[in-house]
């Protein structure tokens, strides 16, 4: 019978508890893939385990503890990731058929990364076929259910590990985000997510989709253990030409020093005007708690071009995409999901002037983005998933003729900031009336990182959430 005790401990208090050797790897790691193997299938969140190295890694980390040594703030913790991280010699199916039998021969850097602080890699979660969707819809691999509700959508790309997540499964787990496939899904399973700045993260190993906007970063059921995960993960990488050199940073020194006298921005445009009211509600009350904790809050303007965002993300994912894809396209498009192919297959009709035009605006967008937004205010607060969270049924887009423009409006928050390259943190905000949370995103200049989750964790202190999971409402 599986220990709830330990699975719903943070990934912080299991990793103290390994270290100070209150309980065993090897305790830990067979309670974790109990559970997974139990409530897993019923989630559809697990694509596959490894048993073996787990339990035989389990039990050299407990040798190693019990002589003393230590690798490092995730010594003994296993983890699992999203089906796109590749593993030497494991496969990674990228929630698809096409790479069903896929095996590697490199192994992902944020993986290696986790490996040296010793975490233990004991399998992968399901996701959309090759992270192209929002919903968590997937017709090859079957689609991943929300652990507060079984109707409802996860979230997307990165829904097996929100639900994992979500559930307590998974102590944390690694996502990746183009057009918001980690904040989105952690805000449908009151999970807290992190895109990092672009570069932060080296993507080496990891699925492409889109080589220009793919962001790597974790999913969390607490602030500190986000910034613990994103600590280790981040910094340079020769592997990544676009991995940025820059020096790592402690997120965790000065995480709970509070956002007195801080400046959050409420964009005045752009955002409000597309939200659900039940949304703009709790997005309300979350920025009342800010207030009340010393921040002083500015309705500020967005740069008029800010509205294109959305739009040229597209254009770039789609090019990126069927190009990346274009092989298969023509030799084996039978193997894709309709709903995967349509969109792949929609790259190839945007032209090279729309695509390199995209490409070019972003700079131009940005800097008057850093100029008009953060001269005026620290941090800007926004909302991540424009409506309630919906049920898979209504939101099956396979039957849906205007499915492009529905994907268009969900990720109406979230893709402008991959486009733009900013770092942004999703945090819950409640719930709306159907239950299921809600969550707001906080955004900040390039590699301002530890100001998000200063701010996010003086929130979780004041505010703090728990959603009761497997509602079969």
């Amino acid at each position: 019978m599986p220990d709830d005790s330990l699975s719903r401990m943070s990934l912080i208090e299991i990793s103290g508890a390994i270290a100070r050797r209150e309980v065993s790897s090897m305790e830990v790691v067979r309670n974790n893939l109990e559970q997974l193997e139990e409530q897993g299938e019923s989630l559809n969140c697990v694509a596959r385990l490894f048993p073996e190295e787990a339990l035989a890694d389990a039990e050299l980390a407990d040798q190693e503890l019990s002589s003393g040594n230590s690798r490092g703030p995730l010594h003994g913790v296993p983890l699992t990731h999203k089906d796109m991280f590749y593993r030497k010699g494991k496969i990674s199916a990228c929630g698809s058929k096409i790479c069903e039998k896929y095996l590697p021969s490199v192994t992902a850097t944020a993986l290696l990364k986790l490996d040296q602080a010793g975490a233990l890699d004991i399998g992968r979660l399901n996701m959309v076929e090759f992270a192209y969707g929002l919903t968590g819809h997937n017709e090859i691999t079957g689609d991943v259910q929300n652990p507060l509700s079984l109707n409802h959508i996860p979230g997307g790309s990165s829904s097996g590990p929100a639900a994992a997540v979500g559930a307590f499964l998974s102590y944390g787990s690694l996502g990746s985000d183009t057009g918001g496939s980690i904040r989105f899904p952690a805000s449908c399973c009151g999970l807290v997510g992190i895109k990092p700045t672009y570069g932060r993260v080296s993507r080496f190993g990891a699925m492409p989709l889109s080589f220009s906007l793919d962001h790597i970063g974790p999913l969390t059921r607490t602030v500190t253990d986000c910034a613990l995960l994103t600590q280790i993960i981040s910094g340079a990488d020769t592997n990544d030409p676009t991995s940025l050199n820059h020096k790592k940073t402690d997120y965790l020194e000065n995480i709970d020093s509070g956002i007195n006298g801080i400046k959050i921005g409420i964009p005045a445009t752009y955002f409000d005007e597309k939200v659900h009211p039940e949304v703009l509600r709790e997005i309300n009350k979350s920025r009342d708690v800010f207030r009340s904790l010393g921040a002083n809050i500015v309705e500020i303007d967005l740069p008029d071009n800010f509205e294109v965002c959305n739009s040229m993300a597209n254009i770039i994912t789609a090019s990126e995409g069927s190009s990346a894809h274009a092989k298969w396209l023509k030799e084996k498009p039978e193997d894709y999901g309709s709903q995967t192919r349509e969109r792949l297959m929609s790259g190839l009709f945007f032209s090279s002037v729309d695509y390199l035009d995209a490409l070019k605006l972003r700079n131009v967008i940005l800097q008057e983005f850093l100029q008009d937004v953060f001269s005026k205010v620290d941090i800007l607060h926004a909302p991540v998933v424009p409506i309630p969270v919906p049920t898979l049924a209504e939101s099956d887009i396979q039957s849906n003729p205007g499915f492009i423009e529905y994907l268009m409006l969900l990720g109406h928050c979230t893709r402008p900031f991959d486009y733009l390259g900013l770092p942004a943190i999703t945090v819950p905000a409640g719930q709306t009336d159907n239950g299921l949370p809600t969550g707001f995103q906080l955004v900040t200049p390039p590699l301002e990182e530890a100001l998000l989750f200063q701010a996010a964790r003086a929130y979780e202190k004041e505010n703090s959430w728990f959603f009761p999971v497997l509602n079969d409402n």
